[in-house]
């Protein structure tokens, strides 16, 4: 999730309390602990140690393709003016 929502390890960690489709996505609930941002980070290097980050998107987006979904890498950029 974090990869394809390119959030902060904190960023995460605030997501998985509130919203509840990545808990439930993750396999987590509110009963139990959820992840601190150090533990997400330490699980993310992991990831990436072993390349395993570019493997999950890539399976996933062919996934989703043959399914008929289009997913693509890109960046969101706040525009937002004051």
């Amino acid at each position: 999730m974090q990869q394809w929502y390119n959030l902060s390890d904190p960023a995460m960690e605030d997501a998985l309390y509130e919203i509840a489709s990545m808990r439930l996505f993750a396999g987590l609930s509110l009963d139990k602990a959820i992840p601190d941002h150090s533990t997400i980070l330490k699980f993310r290097h992991l990831l990436e140690r072993h390349g395993l980050a570019r493997q999950i998107f890539d399976d996933a987006s062919q996934w989703l393709f043959e399914a008929g979904v289009l997913l693509k890498e890109d960046s969101l950029i706040d525009a937002t003016i004051f």
